[in-house]
Protein backbone atom coordinates (compact mmCIF):
# COMPACT_ATOMS: atom_id res chain seq x y z
CA UNK A 1 0.00 0.00 0.00
CA UNK A 2 1.41 3.56 -0.82
CA UNK A 3 1.03 6.96 -0.38
CA UNK A 4 -0.72 8.44 -3.49
CA UNK A 5 -1.39 12.20 -4.49
CA UNK A 6 -5.67 13.16 -3.99
CA UNK A 7 -7.54 11.11 -5.53
CA UNK A 8 -9.36 12.50 -8.79
CA UNK A 9 -13.22 12.80 -9.03
CA UNK A 10 -13.52 9.24 -11.13
CA UNK A 11 -11.01 8.05 -8.66
CA UNK A 12 -13.57 8.75 -5.69
CA UNK A 13 -16.74 7.47 -7.73
CA UNK A 14 -15.25 3.86 -8.64
CA UNK A 15 -15.08 2.74 -4.68
CA UNK A 16 -18.31 3.28 -4.05
CA UNK A 17 -20.17 2.43 -7.61
CA UNK A 18 -21.89 -0.49 -6.41
CA UNK A 19 -25.43 -1.43 -4.41
CA UNK A 20 -25.31 -0.06 -1.65
CA UNK A 21 -25.04 -2.58 1.65
CA UNK A 22 -28.00 -3.84 3.54
CA UNK A 23 -28.56 -2.04 6.78
CA UNK A 24 -25.98 -3.70 9.35
CA UNK A 25 -26.84 -5.50 12.13
CA UNK A 26 -27.21 -3.28 15.22
CA UNK A 27 -25.62 -5.27 18.17
CA UNK A 28 -27.74 -5.70 20.90
CA UNK A 29 -27.28 -3.41 24.14
CA UNK A 30 -24.69 -5.33 26.13
CA UNK A 31 -21.99 -4.06 28.78
CA UNK A 32 -19.05 -2.35 27.06
CA UNK A 33 -16.10 -4.40 26.84
CA UNK A 34 -13.15 -2.64 28.72
CA UNK A 35 -9.36 -3.39 27.95
CA UNK A 36 -9.25 -4.17 31.59
CA UNK A 37 -12.26 -6.84 31.27
CA UNK A 38 -14.30 -4.72 33.33
CA UNK A 39 -18.01 -4.29 32.72
CA UNK A 40 -17.93 -0.55 32.66
CA UNK A 41 -15.15 1.77 31.12
CA UNK A 42 -13.34 4.19 34.14
CA UNK A 43 -14.13 7.63 34.73
CA UNK A 44 -11.66 9.49 32.46
CA UNK A 45 -12.81 7.26 29.30
CA UNK A 46 -16.64 8.20 30.15
CA UNK A 47 -15.22 12.35 30.56
CA UNK A 48 -16.50 13.86 27.45
CA UNK A 49 -19.99 11.54 28.49
CA UNK A 50 -20.29 13.35 32.19
CA UNK A 51 -19.95 16.81 30.14
CA UNK A 52 -22.73 15.96 27.65
CA UNK A 53 -25.21 18.50 28.08
CA UNK A 54 -22.76 21.52 27.60
CA UNK A 55 -20.12 20.07 25.72
CA UNK A 56 -21.71 21.93 22.77
CA UNK A 57 -21.33 25.19 24.41
CA UNK A 58 -17.15 24.40 25.15
CA UNK A 59 -16.08 22.88 22.12
CA UNK A 60 -14.22 25.51 19.86
CA UNK A 61 -16.78 25.79 16.84
CA UNK A 62 -14.12 27.29 14.28
CA UNK A 63 -12.04 23.92 15.02
CA UNK A 64 -15.61 21.93 14.53
CA UNK A 65 -16.24 23.48 10.76
CA UNK A 66 -12.77 23.12 9.65
CA UNK A 67 -13.17 19.15 10.70
CA UNK A 68 -16.35 19.09 9.08
CA UNK A 69 -15.05 20.48 5.72
CA UNK A 70 -12.12 18.55 5.90
CA UNK A 71 -14.36 15.42 6.44
CA UNK A 72 -17.22 16.38 3.76
CA UNK A 73 -16.34 19.02 1.76
CA UNK A 74 -12.34 17.70 1.03
CA UNK A 75 -12.68 13.93 1.39
CA UNK A 76 -15.82 12.84 0.27
CA UNK A 77 -16.54 15.71 -1.90
CA UNK A 78 -17.11 14.01 -4.81
CA UNK A 79 -18.83 10.82 -3.25
CA UNK A 80 -22.50 10.55 -3.84
CA UNK A 81 -23.36 9.32 0.01
CA UNK A 82 -26.80 9.24 -0.79
CA UNK A 83 -28.19 5.69 0.75
CA UNK A 84 -24.89 4.50 1.50
CA UNK A 85 -24.42 3.09 5.30
CA UNK A 86 -21.82 5.24 6.66
CA UNK A 87 -20.50 4.51 10.72
CA UNK A 88 -19.68 7.58 12.18
CA UNK A 89 -17.39 6.20 14.82
CA UNK A 90 -16.78 8.69 17.97
CA UNK A 91 -19.70 10.81 17.36
CA UNK A 92 -20.07 13.06 20.15
CA UNK A 93 -22.59 15.12 19.75
CA UNK A 94 -23.67 14.30 16.40
CA UNK A 95 -22.37 17.36 14.35
CA UNK A 96 -20.89 14.67 12.00
CA UNK A 97 -23.83 12.54 11.87
CA UNK A 98 -26.12 15.31 11.69
CA UNK A 99 -24.08 16.13 8.41
CA UNK A 100 -24.13 12.91 7.47
CA UNK A 101 -27.99 12.68 7.73
CA UNK A 102 -28.18 15.58 5.70
CA UNK A 103 -26.09 14.10 2.81
CA UNK A 104 -28.72 11.37 2.34
CA UNK A 105 -26.63 8.92 4.27
CA UNK A 106 -28.29 5.86 6.35
CA UNK A 107 -26.22 6.75 9.37
CA UNK A 108 -25.14 4.84 12.30
CA UNK A 109 -23.55 7.23 15.38
CA UNK A 110 -21.31 5.14 17.42
CA UNK A 111 -20.45 6.35 20.86
CA UNK A 112 -18.98 4.93 24.44
CA UNK A 113 -21.31 7.55 26.06
CA UNK A 114 -24.76 6.99 26.60
CA UNK A 115 -25.32 10.62 27.48
CA UNK A 116 -23.48 11.94 24.21
CA UNK A 117 -25.54 9.66 22.29
CA UNK A 118 -28.94 11.46 23.41
CA UNK A 119 -27.92 14.76 21.85
CA UNK A 120 -27.45 12.79 18.62
CA UNK A 121 -30.75 12.16 18.24
CA UNK A 122 -31.43 15.35 18.88
CA UNK A 123 -29.67 16.43 16.02
CA UNK A 124 -30.68 14.09 13.34
CA UNK A 125 -32.22 10.60 13.01
CA UNK A 126 -29.17 8.86 13.31
CA UNK A 127 -29.41 4.73 14.26
CA UNK A 128 -27.40 5.34 17.86
CA UNK A 129 -25.45 2.67 19.37
CA UNK A 130 -23.26 2.33 22.64
CA UNK A 131 -19.99 0.86 21.40
CA UNK A 132 -16.15 0.71 21.82
CA UNK A 133 -14.18 1.89 18.91
CA UNK A 134 -11.73 -0.63 20.23
CA UNK A 135 -13.88 -3.59 19.40
CA UNK A 136 -16.60 -2.61 17.33
CA UNK A 137 -19.64 -5.38 17.58
CA UNK A 138 -20.67 -5.06 13.98
CA UNK A 139 -19.07 -7.98 10.84
CA UNK A 140 -16.11 -7.26 8.87
CA UNK A 141 -17.57 -5.24 5.82
CA UNK A 142 -20.45 -3.53 7.04
CA UNK A 143 -20.11 -0.07 6.33
CA UNK A 144 -19.64 1.60 2.90
CA UNK A 145 -18.60 4.18 4.63
CA UNK A 146 -16.56 5.12 7.87
CA UNK A 147 -15.59 8.49 9.36
CA UNK A 148 -14.24 9.19 12.49
CA UNK A 149 -12.94 12.77 14.02
CA UNK A 150 -10.99 13.22 16.95
CA UNK A 151 -12.05 10.47 18.58
CA UNK A 152 -8.92 7.72 18.25
CA UNK A 153 -6.51 9.62 20.07
CA UNK A 154 -9.34 9.63 23.33
CA UNK A 155 -8.15 5.66 23.73
CA UNK A 156 -5.52 3.82 24.86
CA UNK A 157 -4.98 1.89 21.78
CA UNK A 158 -5.54 4.73 18.67
CA UNK A 159 -4.23 1.96 16.29
CA UNK A 160 -6.16 -0.76 17.08
CA UNK A 161 -9.09 1.72 16.75
CA UNK A 162 -7.72 2.32 13.29
CA UNK A 163 -7.63 -1.36 12.56
CA UNK A 164 -11.17 -1.61 13.91
CA UNK A 165 -12.72 0.78 11.79
CA UNK A 166 -10.92 -0.22 8.54
CA UNK A 167 -12.13 -3.92 9.33
CA UNK A 168 -15.46 -3.01 9.46
CA UNK A 169 -15.68 -0.90 5.85
CA UNK A 170 -16.23 -3.15 2.94
CA UNK A 171 -14.23 -3.73 0.00
CA UNK A 172 -14.30 -0.31 -2.04
CA UNK A 173 -15.18 1.50 0.44
CA UNK A 174 -13.99 4.62 2.08
CA UNK A 175 -12.69 5.19 5.53
CA UNK A 176 -11.76 9.10 6.52
CA UNK A 177 -10.17 9.60 10.16
CA UNK A 178 -9.54 12.74 11.61
CA UNK A 179 -6.42 13.34 15.06
CA UNK A 180 -4.39 15.49 16.45
CA UNK A 181 -0.46 15.79 16.13
CA UNK A 182 1.47 14.64 18.61
CA UNK A 183 3.79 17.12 17.18
CA UNK A 184 1.34 19.73 19.35
CA UNK A 185 1.17 17.52 22.30
CA UNK A 186 3.36 19.42 24.66
CA UNK A 187 0.82 22.58 24.15
CA UNK A 188 -2.10 20.04 25.52
CA UNK A 189 0.11 18.87 28.31
CA UNK A 190 1.12 22.78 29.18
CA UNK A 191 -2.52 24.03 29.31
CA UNK A 192 -3.45 20.84 31.30
CA UNK A 193 -1.54 21.49 33.75
CA UNK A 194 -2.59 25.08 34.30
CA UNK A 195 -6.16 24.06 33.71
CA UNK A 196 -6.98 26.43 30.64
CA UNK A 197 -8.50 23.39 28.84
CA UNK A 198 -12.08 22.42 30.09
CA UNK A 199 -11.26 18.51 28.82
CA UNK A 200 -10.33 15.57 31.11
CA UNK A 201 -10.13 13.00 29.05
CA UNK A 202 -7.67 10.49 27.50
CA UNK A 203 -5.13 12.40 25.41
CA UNK A 204 -3.02 9.59 23.24
CA UNK A 205 -2.24 11.97 20.38
CA UNK A 206 -0.62 9.85 17.55
CA UNK A 207 2.11 11.44 15.51
CA UNK A 208 2.55 12.14 11.78
CA UNK A 209 4.33 8.84 10.66
CA UNK A 210 2.84 7.11 13.49
CA UNK A 211 -0.24 7.52 12.23
CA UNK A 212 0.36 6.85 8.83
CA UNK A 213 2.05 3.56 9.73
CA UNK A 214 -0.97 2.12 10.90
CA UNK A 215 -2.89 2.60 7.46
CA UNK A 216 0.30 0.75 5.89
CA UNK A 217 -0.43 -2.24 7.94
CA UNK A 218 -3.86 -2.36 6.79
CA UNK A 219 -5.32 -3.69 3.48
CA UNK A 220 -6.06 0.22 2.20
CA UNK A 221 -4.81 2.71 -0.30
CA UNK A 222 -4.49 6.46 1.02
CA UNK A 223 -6.19 8.54 -1.54
CA UNK A 224 -5.74 11.61 0.43
CA UNK A 225 -3.74 12.98 3.54
CA UNK A 226 -3.35 16.72 4.72
CA UNK A 227 -2.58 18.44 8.26
CA UNK A 228 -5.06 21.70 8.81
CA UNK A 229 -4.67 24.18 11.74
CA UNK A 230 -0.76 25.08 11.04
CA UNK A 231 -0.54 26.39 15.01
CA UNK A 232 -3.77 26.82 17.53
CA UNK A 233 -7.20 28.26 16.60
CA UNK A 234 -7.67 29.23 19.94
CA UNK A 235 -7.23 33.17 18.98
CA UNK A 236 -10.16 34.39 16.98
CA UNK A 237 -8.70 37.11 14.43
CA UNK A 238 -6.35 34.65 13.56
CA UNK A 239 -8.82 32.30 11.63
CA UNK A 240 -8.77 34.13 8.19
CA UNK A 241 -5.08 33.19 8.29
CA UNK A 242 -4.95 29.72 9.73
CA UNK A 243 -7.93 28.87 6.92
CA UNK A 244 -5.64 30.21 4.20
CA UNK A 245 -2.78 28.55 5.35
CA UNK A 246 -4.75 24.81 5.47
CA UNK A 247 -4.45 25.61 1.35
CA UNK A 248 -0.99 23.88 2.12
CA UNK A 249 -2.45 21.36 4.06
CA UNK A 250 -0.80 18.56 1.90
CA UNK A 251 2.06 19.53 2.36
CA UNK A 252 2.85 21.28 5.78
CA UNK A 253 0.77 18.62 7.49
CA UNK A 254 2.96 17.02 9.87
CA UNK A 255 3.35 20.14 11.30
CA UNK A 256 -0.31 20.50 11.92
CA UNK A 257 -2.24 20.80 14.64
CA UNK A 258 -4.58 18.52 13.56
CA UNK A 259 -4.47 15.67 10.46
CA UNK A 260 -6.15 13.74 8.58
CA UNK A 261 -6.15 9.94 6.10
CA UNK A 262 -8.47 8.89 3.72
CA UNK A 263 -8.56 5.41 2.39
CA UNK A 264 -9.93 3.14 0.12
CA UNK A 265 -10.61 -0.64 1.25
CA UNK A 266 -8.73 -3.36 -0.71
Amino acid sequence: MAIDTPATQSELTVPLNTPALPTPVIPAERPIPSRQDATVHPPRELFYDSIADEFDAVMNMYDLERRLHVIFDVFLKDVDLHGRQLLDAGCGTGWFSRAACRRGADVTALDIGPRLLSQVSDKCNAKTVVGDVLDLQFPDGSFDVVISSECIEHTHDPGRAVHELIRVCRPGGLVAITSNNRTWYWLCALANRFDWRPYKGIENWPGWTEFHGWFDREPVRIVDRRGFHLFPFQIRALHPLLRHLDRYGQTLGRFCVNQGIMAVKN
